[in-house]
């Protein structure tokens, strides 16, 4: 018994583990759920930016995963052209932080 409880502790660890990294099925998944594939492709510029451009633009910034959580949180203007990200309400701070970690992966 104390071996079956072991077990599903390791396993709910792993399936719902805080912060897991995305695979791009579960990105676009969550871009859907979260509302930014209203505005946003993978790879191309709809609205807004494609986020492989997004990726390519911050490449080698560490600080570029604070900024864009935050950005995706408030919302922001001139960026990218004079389409306004408005702010993302839909989101957690949770699915904000794994989609914005996937996005700096993007190449």
């Amino acid at each position: 018994m104390k071996r079956h409880w072991i077990a599903l502790g390791v396993g709910a660890s792993v399936a719902g583990g805080a912060h897991a990294a995305l695979d791009n099925a579960a990105a676009e998944a969550m871009m859907k759920k979260d509302g930014c594939a209203a505005c946003h492709e993978i790879d191309k510029k709809l609205i807004g930016p494609a986020f492989q451009d997004v990726a390519v633009k911050y490449k080698g910034d560490q600080g570029a995963a604070a900024v864009l959580r935050d950005k995706v949180k408030k919302g922001g203007t001139h960026v990218w052209g004079e389409a306004a990200m408005p702010p993302n309400v839909l989101a957690s701070d949770a699915d904000i932080k794994d989609l914005v970690d996937w996005i700096l992966t993007l190449k």
